[in-house]
């Protein structure tokens, strides 16, 4: 975080880890405009608006960035509720956030729903296997994206009975 003299902003979000069924992950890449050489893949999610829900904010995030609608009920249970402490545009937060699971056969996403914030720090996507995930060198968040991303995968696998 900086060593701003501004107050902490709190905020809370969602966010999808959206799966194909290839087993990966989509995440977006983007930065801090504040911050032109720092890149980073994450997440399509964001933060709520007022009189949302984490779940709520997931799916409209969802929409907007990926052009994939789906009702939130389609999210189910938070997978993973957490804190994340970051700096965007010389600011401080600590982002209390739900992700939540969303499976799909394939999606070709379409950008045409972004916001001018989003347009400004997210400049493309891609899908990503737990294996490049774990071999990159690259910021990827949450940190521990790759073993989340492997245990969902282990839960989708039914009981084989041995």
């Amino acid at each position: 975080m900086t060593e701003s003299n501004q107050p902490v902003i709190a905020r809370r979000a969602g966010r999808v880890l959206l799966v194909d069924l290839a087993g990966r992950a989509l995440l977006l890449h983007g930065g801090d405009p504040a911050r032109p050489g720092l890149r980073w893949w994450f997440t399509p999610g964001g933060g709520l608006e007022p009189g949302e829900s984490p779940i709520e904010a997931a799916a409209r995030e969802l929409f907007e960035e990926t052009g994939l609608r789906v009702d939130p009920a389609e999210l189910g249970e938070s997978i993973r509720h957490e804190q994340a402490e970051f700096s965007y545009s010389g600011r401080d937060y600590v982002q209390t956030q739900d992700f939540f699971l969303l499976r799909v056969a394939d999606w070709q996403v379409d950008t045409a729903g972004m916001d001018a914030e989003e347009r400004l720090t997210i400049t493309e996507h891609r899908w990503w296997s737990t294996a490049e995930i774990e071999a990159s060198e690259e910021l990827i968040f949450p940190a521990d994206l790759a073993g989340l991303l492997r245990a969902q995968q282990a839960e989708a696998v039914p009981e084989m009975g041995l």
